[in-house]
Order: C-alpha cells, then sequence, then structure tokens
C-alpha cells in the first residue's frame, strides 16, 4: 500500500468478517476454569486481540511521528491509538492523550493485559499513550523512532509510567 496521509474512510484494515466475529464475553465458569493457566495461554478473544495487533503493528511499523499527524506520512501516539482501536477493534475513542486517559476503566500496573492502554508522563506536560500487546510490550508512535514496540519494564517507560486504563 502506498504510504500518504488516507482520509479516515478509506483507512479501513479489518474486512468486514473480522468485524462480525468481535469477541464475546465468556461464560463465569470458563473464564475461572483454568485460572492458574490463564496467565500463561491466551484465550481464544486474546488470541483474537493479539492478532489484530499483530496486523496494526505490520502496517504500521516504522511510520514516522508527526505531532498531530493521522496517517502513513506521520502519525502522533494520541492519533495512532484512535486509529488502532476503531480500524482494528471499532472501539472510538477520543483524539487527544488527555482526553484518552478518561476512558475505559482503571487497571492496576501488576494486572495488565494485552490490549490495555498504558499512559505515561513523558515531560512535565507531555502525556505519551501505547497499548500492550502482550503482557510486558507496548505498541506505539514513538517520537523518536515512530511506530514501533517497547517494554513496559525498559528504564525510561517504567519510570514514566503513569496509569493504565481498559476499553475492552
Amino acid at each position: 500500500m502506498k504510504r500518504g496521509t488516507i482520509p479516515w474512510e478509506e483507512r479501513k484494515k479489518v474486512p468486514p468478517k473480522v468485524v462480525e466475529q468481535k469477541p464475546t464475553k465468556k461464560p463465569a465458569l470458563a473464564s475461572t476454569a483454568n485460572a492458574s493457566s490463564a496467565s500463561k495461554a491466551l484465550s481464544k478473544d486474546e488470541k483474537k486481540m493479539k492478532e489484530l495487533l499483530d496486523r496494526a503493528y505490520i502496517d504500521w511499523k516504522g511510520v514516522p511521528y508527526v505531532l498531530g499527524g493521522s496517517g502513513y506520512s506521520g502519525v502522533d501516539c494520541s492519533s495512532f491509538m484512535q486509529i488502532v482501536l476503531h480500524d482494528y477493534f471499532e472501539i472510538k475513542i477520543p483524539r487527544v492523550t488527555a482526553d484518552q486517559i478518561k476512558v475505559g476503566k482503571s487497571v492496576k500496573k501488576k494486572n495488565i493485559k494485552i490490549g490495555d492502554l498504558v499512559f505515561f508522563r513523558t515531560g512535565k506536560k507531555t502525556l505519551h499513550v501505547g497499548i500492550m500487546i502482550n503482557n510486558e510490550q507496548f505498541l506505539h508512535a514513538s517520537t523518536s523512532s515512530g511506530v514501533m514496540i517497547s517494554a513496559l519494564q525498559q528504564r525510561y517507560w517504567s519510570d514514566a509510567y503513569l496509569t493504565t486504563r481498559r476499553v475492552f
């Protein structure tokens, strides 16, 4: 696909059949039956989420960071999160990080899971956002390297960590 700023309507990456297969909640007994192995193996819903996040990474990898950008010629972190959630999961969130940090429900750092939005304070008045792709790494648009994957345990991100929100 040719890189360039693509209008919102034309950026759709998920074929309609995938949209129809949205993850459904499992019955309480099914989700708690293997509680001890739940942290080791991904559920069916988590596997689907991982596939879509992997697809987003493949589609957007290396796109440069551009403040205010919202396309393949450049994207900022909050726009990237808005695009990923809208185009791959059909979830709408606000455009700016300061508003995104208010959506969903709060999650303790020890309970982070795939699909959670992680927020960082990267400057006195600067926030950054990414989405967890597993229990240790997140996908984001980095100011230094564009769209990439980073480890939450990296000293920079660990020190800058602010909060986590669950939107799924």
